[in-house]
């Protein structure tokens, strides 16, 4: 049997829940860190004077290294491992997270944040393309939307750093907390294992069988001796991980959805959570009224990456996604129509409800649209395509406030976002294929 069948073939275990929390807690700490940075903006502007341009280009800074950092980051992993760059990424990420909140001025704080993002935009694609590969096809999206999920408990604990200690103790010591990710490396070098997947397809079959070994004792099956799946057998096409090949006759479609999502999604996304707390403040609430609101938002997102977890196995990745996307748009809308604190929360709930359930979504279905040898590598350059949208975003809005003016901009701002939601809908309903139920490798073989 092969490595690929002995997976699809095992049941859901505490190994694979394990492997969920490992990957995780790093996501997590991934989160925490991105979210600081809109709760950290206000602060850092008051204190610098930083016009909205400045604000908007600190919050695109690390979106362009994400970008970037999504590239190396895919290549390398398909190059020397999955393992091993998603260690070295948190240390990288974690120390330079540290480094920022020592900034003196505008342009160092820059500079550290586009390193913090090099290294965490390395890391997105690795993590999420090591769950899948060792993920049965049945648990394989909820699996990856429930690893999803972890961002939103690292956007809240942003949202409580924000709340809780920047207003009393300042910006920095939020970026020093966000530092924690250097010192959970060591534990993850320990405890996570390299892909089996990834090691037969560079030769090292003899390591990959003793870690497929070690998993089925773990779940109380006989070594070798599990039923094979005719589906599971389906070989792989022999690819090679380069750019060229995302675009081949094979796999343009999927590439081209993929960078629509991305986009759309990274734009709304980050145009949204960047700005938030403060066009709160501009529009009349203190700041730590504008955080305790925003952190009250974010709340949203846990029913809603676990809902998106329930209905991507139900109903399906592009029904799921799709409906999101749609329901992302109208809450975004709705929202800018808000004139009361209560309609302001409860809107605010539903876009992060919707837009992070959609978020989950996209994480599961990212890897399932490439082959083993150039997964990684497919999901870095899309994950490059959806920082694009998120460095223009904030830059955006920030130029729309600073020519309309504070007032006038606000509803606009999110009537675009609507727009985009809408847009990137259409895209998946036209372009998208169904995954739910399918092997990975099945996957790879279809047209």
């Amino acid at each position: 049997m092969s490595i690929a069948e002995r997976l699809e073939r095992l049941p859901l275990s505490a190994f694979h829940y394990k492997m969920l929390f490992i990957c995780g807690i790093g996501w997590l700490f991934d989160a925490m860190d991105v979210g600081l940075v809109s709760f950290v903006l206000p602060a850092v502007g008051k204190e610098w004077h930083l016009t909205a341009t400045q604000m908007g280009a600190l919050g695109s800074i690390g979106l362009l290294g994400m970008g970037l950092g999504a590239v190396f980051g895919g290549s390398l992993s398909d190059l020397w491992g999955r393992k091993r760059v998603f260690n070295y990424t948190l240390i990288f990420y974690g120390l330079a997270t540290f480094l920022a909140g020592l900034s003196t001025n505008y342009a160092m704080l820059m500079v550290l944040r586009f390193l913090v993002g090099l290294g965490l935009g390395a890391e997105v694609p690795v993590a999420f393309t090591l769950a899948s590969e060792f993920s049965p096809a049945q648990y394989r999206g909820r699996m990856a939307v429930l690893l999803e999920s972890f961002w939103a408990f690292g956007w809240i604990a942003a949202a409580l750093i924000g709340y809780l200690a920047v207003p009393h103790w300042g910006w920095r010591l939020a970026f020093f907390i966000g530092a924690l990710p250097a010192l959970y490396a060591a534990v993850l070098r320990r405890a996570l294992p390299e892909s089996p997947r990834y090691l037969e397809k560079i030769g090292k079959e003899s390591e990959a069988r003793a870690i497929v070994e070690t998993i089925e004792r773990s779940c109380g099956v006989d070594p070798g001796k599990v039923a094979a799946s005719p589906a599971a057998a389906t070989a792989e096409t022999s690819v090679k991980a380069t750019f060229a090949d995302l675009w081949s006759s094979r796999y343009a479609r999927r590439t081209l959805c993929l960078w629509i999502l991305w986009f759309g999604i990274n734009f709304s996304y980050y145009g949204i959570v960047t700005w938030l707390p403060s066009l709160m403040v501009g529009k009349g609430f203190a700041i730590i009224k504008s955080f305790e609101y925003v952190l009250i938002m974010t709340l949203g997102q846990v029913p809603g990456y676990f809902s998106a977890a329930y209905l991507v196995e139900k109903i399906g990745r592009k029904a799921t996604l799709v409906s999101y996307l749609i329901l992302s748009g109208v809450a975004a809308y709705m929202f800018s129509l808000s004139t009361t604190t209560s309609q302001i929360i409860w809107w605010g709930l539903a876009v992060y409800f919707f837009n992070l359930g959609a978020w989950g979504v996209l994480y599961a279905y990212t890897p399932e649209m490439y082959p083993t040898a150039i997964r990684a590598t497919g999901s870095g350059w899309a994950s490059f395509c959806g920082r694009i949208g998120a460095i223009l975003a904030p830059v955006i809005v920030g130029q729309m406030i600073v020519v309309m003016g504070q007032a006038k901009a606000y509803p606009l701002i999110f009537v675009l976002f609507t727009a985009i939601f809408v847009i990137t809908a259409l895209g998946m309903l036209a372009l998208g294929i169904e995954t739910k139920g399918k092997t990975l490798e099945e996957l790879a073989g279809i047209r």
